[in-house]
């Protein structure tokens, strides 16, 4: 979802009287709420891979109540067309894709060559049909910037008793698609020791599903200057606490695309998935991987049983990576917090 306000900022950038509402899982509305360029979310009432024909047709007839010139859909699947069909929405964009040529009337075909990443795929559609890419895609392509309370984050940082003042490592241990993205909780703590050490605090992020995890990190950090906060921030405080860091270490995330939007110093870790597809979208941030030759396989589990992907990056690297940053902050070479 971070990555869909590229789309909306160039959308705004060609037609600045646009109006743009979105339709998404209601988990993503605290995200949607930090784009100034969106006016509202829609709540889309489907499970994941729900296919709820009748419920899509009923909402689909409440949209239509809207009378919106166009939709463009991100989604490459047959049923996420339905429900701009059922609206009756006369302009309906998106890839072809599960053969739904019939149901869109701006299909257009995809070169996945043509554009490698995911946010390029994305700004394309805000495009006209016909627009010769990637030429003639924005250069540079718009970045995700999301919008903070300078005081509502402060709000939050007490709530959570986060000393103020203080230098914050925000780690993100999580990471919701499986075990192979997930860097080893003995390398975290080393990290989070590290740091400690010269003075910092560190905050472990995540959601409930995450608390093993961050339990275990904090087991072996073994510091009161480590706080665990998985599993008990809304999605909305967590992005007001990430926007407080002074530096955050992710795994491929929704977390890490939230600290990249909210222009903090990120350092990203890799492992059975690639930055080649869907990097983090800021100029404040460190992509570390391996390069062992089974990388990267994209599956959810490593199906060699060793994770030699993440368990041989070390953490001096991440340290390293971390102490670069720093200096390029007070070189002044990065821009702040947005707020």
């Amino acid at each position: 979802m971070v990555m869909a306000q590229s789309l909306f900022i160039e959308l705004r950038h060609r037609n600045p009287e646009a109006v743009i509402d979105v339709l998404a899982p209601a988990w993503s509305r605290p995200l949607l709420a930090r784009m100034p360029q969106v006016r509202q979310a829609i709540d889309l009432p489907l499970a994941h891979r729900e296919v709820g024909l009748g419920k899509r047709y009923r909402l689909g007839r409440t949209l239509a109540e809207q009378h919106y010139d166009q939709t463009i859909l991100l989604p490459n699947s047959f049923k996420s067309a339905l429900v701009p069909l059922f609206a009756g929405i006369p302009l309906r964009t998106g890839w072809r894709g599960e053969k739904r040529g019939w149901v869109l009337n701006d299909c257009r075909d995809l070169d996945k060559q043509a554009l490698p990443l995911m946010v390029q795929r994305f700004v394309a559609l805000a495009l006209p049909a016909g627009a010769a890419l990637p030429a003639d895609l924005p250069d540079p392509l718009p970045v995700p910037q999301l919008q903070v309370n300078r005081e509502q984050a402060r709000q939050v940082c007490e709530q959570f008793a986060l000393p103020p003042g203080q230098r914050l490592l925000m780690l993100c241990p999580g990471a919701e698609f499986g075990d192979a993205k997930r860097w080893p909780c003995e390398h975290y703590a080393e990290v989070a020791k590290e740091h400690i050490n010269k003075g910092w605090h560190v905050v472990l992020m995540g959601s409930a599903k995450d608390q093993a995890v961050t339990g275990e990190i904090a087991a072996l950090t073994g510091n009161e200057a480590c706080h665990d906060l998985a599993g008990k921030t809304s999605l909305d405080q967590a992005i007001d606490l990430l926007s407080q860091a002074t530096a955050v270490v992710s795994n491929d995330s929704g977390l890490m695309h939230i600290a990249a939007a909210l222009h903090r110093p990120l350092v990203a870790v890799y492992g059975s998935t690639s930055a080649d597809f869907t990097p983090p979208l800021s100029d404040q941030v460190a992509i570390l991987n391996t390069d062992i030759d089974c990388r990267p396989c994209f599956q959810r589990e490593c199906p060699l049983q060793h994770k030699r992907c993440l368990t041989e990056l070390e953490p001096s690297r991440v340290i390293k990576a971390l102490e670069r940053l720093s200096a390029s902050i007070i070189m002044g070479d990065m821009q702040p917090c947005v707020s």
